[in-house]
């Protein structure tokens, strides 16, 4: 054995020494989470603490000391504190499915692999399934970077009662998958509008006269595929590992920076946290002269940073409107609460969505 081999061998035994105190401090975590489960379970307090799961990754962020790389410290407690939820009583989740959508990455992003999704066939389903108590949270798309809101996550915000709890962002990527993987086969392009909408410049320079067909998620798309040579789906890398697809073409979305930005929903309000925002939906009253702009002053004037509006018809009368808007900070500090106080008394509606932590950028 030569002195490199003999001191790869000591390097090796010595990883081998320190995985087993890594296992032995990952079982002394989980018992005293365990332990906070069982205190939980007499008030029935929800496992999702995500104001406490972003002072953990925070703090061991800022201490990392390295080389172990910083950015993989969230991935890797993600799943420690995933596996130690699961412990308590664990947390059911639904998102759109089928396997293998946007949706589902988001909410293991988000929940860890040990979390108990349910797959939801619509985002209208997703929002019973959370409301009946079916499952405690649901993961719905609201935005994406270049399409914009996804206009019917909002719609039924405005009658449901849910409040949103954390947001996730997720990098999309977009491949073109068939059952065969060459495109001279491919009649037509199956996928959610989103992707579609997406993808566009690509489809119109390479498969100009395919028609294109719109599905209630990426995922169904590529299940379609799956079963016909003749369609080919627009969807995730790992939707072609699970249904048995061939790659046409790889990231054939129009815009590398796209990002999709999804809400996690539930019936139960966070506590506040280091960095929040506030969602809202607001109407104004239209027959008054510079009724938006009276709307937005009093987060001008009690120093709130607004970061986004948008506004949507309100589907009851013509040319009325609700808008969206996102602000930072939280109900509880007291700038917000009299913005809105104010934004109460000069609008037809407000609701609050709710206020949570603000996600890290992809």
């Amino acid at each position: 054995m030569s002195e490199a081999e003999k001191a790869i061998k000591k390097c090796r035994a010595e990883i081998d020494r320190i995985d087993d105190r890594i296992l032995e401090l990952l079982n002394e975590r989980a018992r005293c989470n365990a332990e906070i489960g069982q205190l939980k379970a007499s008030g029935q307090a929800t496992v999702f603490v995500p104001d406490r799961e972003l002072e953990i990754f925070e703090r061991l962020e800022a201490a990392n000391p390295g080389p172990f790389p910083t950015p993989a410290i969230r991935n890797v407690f993600r799943e420690i504190i995933s596996a130690s939820v699961s412990l308590q009583r664990g947390v059911k989740v639904a998102y759109l499915g089928p396997p293998a959508t946007y949706t589902q990455q988001a909410a293991i992003q988000q929940f860890g692999q040990m979390a108990d999704f349910h797959a939801a066939g619509t985002i209208a389903e997703i929002f019973e399934n959370v409301e009946s108590g079916a499952t405690e949270f649901g993961v719905v798309p609201v935005e994406n970077s270049n399409e914009g809101i996804v206009s019917h996550t909002l719609d039924l915000f405005v009658e449901s009662a849910l409040t949103i709890c954390a947001e996730v962002h997720v990098a999309v990527h977009h491949d073109l998958l068939s059952r065969s993987g060459e495109p001279r086969q491919v009649r037509a392009v199956h996928s959610h509008p989103q992707a579609l909408a997406q993808c566009r410049r690509w489809l119109e320079l390479n498969l100009p006269n395919v028609p294109q067909y719109s599905t209630h998620s990426t995922a169904m798309a590529a299940e379609l595929a799956s079963n016909d040579d003749t369609l080919a789906a627009i969807a995730s890398p790992v939707a072609a590992q699970l249904y048995g697809l061939h790659v046409v073409r790889s990231g054939i979305e129009d815009s590398p920076n796209n990002t999709t930005r999804f809400l996690v929903i539930g019936l139960t309000p966070p506590k506040p946290s280091t960095r929040d925002i506030t969602s809202l939906l607001f109407s104004i009253k239209r027959d008054q002269v510079g009724a938006l702009h009276r709307a937005l002053e009093p987060f001008a004037l009690h120093g709130v940073n607004l970061t986004r509006i948008e506004s949507r018809p309100t589907k009851v009368r013509a040319w009325e409107y609700i808008f969206f808007c996102d602000f930072e900070g939280h109900i509880e500090e007291p700038n917000v609460a009299k913005a809105i106080e104010e934004l109460r008394s000069r609008c037809d509606f407000v609701k609050v969505m709710g206020s949570y932590p603000r996600a890290e950028a992809p």
